[in-house]
């Protein structure tokens, strides 16, 4: 397995958006589709939990209810904090439950993985190569995107720098700063498609090998 160059001060905060309608789908929480017996939601706790991050956020918007549920369940499960925020205003688009995450972040951090609860096969490898390329970047630059087949991959990090600047200018989020400032970009490049997989059709759930719960 991959070692993780991590430095100890290196503190990772962690946004999972899970507020979409999956309306693709006939309207689920995809967040709650089920691979090899266990929630997305689940599998994505399992991984991020020995990171032992300063916070992990997880954005809640349509099927609330359940997903906080099972978030509720995890935490006492997995002896894992987490700290639920409900988008009001999930209708508007991913947009506004980024927004909302980057306004409930404490500021303990210094760099933030911006993750998709419907992204099956991120795990704990996935995680440790972002974390190790983010060390790696070059002083000017404060996101790490990974990228596959000249396709934008997820989950991208942001350090706490860029952060700050974005809460400066009202409404501004994670999409509109990297296109504001590509020079300041770290592109991964990979052929691990895991970054760029997700479940957004019928179709995608037989490819994944995800199950509706």
């Amino acid at each position: 397995m991959t070692l993780l160059r991590k430095p100890s001060d290196l503190r990772l905060a962690v946004v999972l958006l899970a507020a979409g309608e999956g309306s693709r789908m006939g309207s689920i929480p995809k967040a709650l589709l089920q691979k090899d017996g266990k929630s997305l939601v689940e599998r994505f706790c399992t991984s991020i939990k020995s990171f032992d991050p300063v916070q992990f956020i997880v954005i809640t918007g349509f099927h609330a209810l359940p997903i906080e549920q099972e978030l509720n369940r995890l935490a006492k499960l997995m002896d894992l904090s987490i700290t639920i925020i409900h988008n009001p205003n999930a209708s508007a688009g991913q947009a506004s439950s980024v927004r909302l995450a980057l306004e409930s972040l404490d500021g303990a951090f210094d760099v933030v993985a911006m993750c998709l609860s419907d992204q099956p096969q991120i795990g704990e490898d996935e995680l440790i190569t972002l974390l190790n390329q983010f060390i790696d970047r070059e002083p000017h630059q404060d996101v790490l995107m990974p990228m596959v087949g000249g396709q934008r991959g997820n989950p991208a990090l942001f350090s706490k720098k860029s952060v700050e600047e974005m809460l400066i200018a009202p409404g501004m989020v994670c999409r509109t700063f990297m296109d504001q400032h590509p020079a300041r970009i770290k592109i991964f490049n990979s052929d691990n498609d895991a970054y760029i997989l997700d479940v957004d059709t019928d179709a995608d759930i037989q490819n994944l090998g995800v199950t509706r719960a």
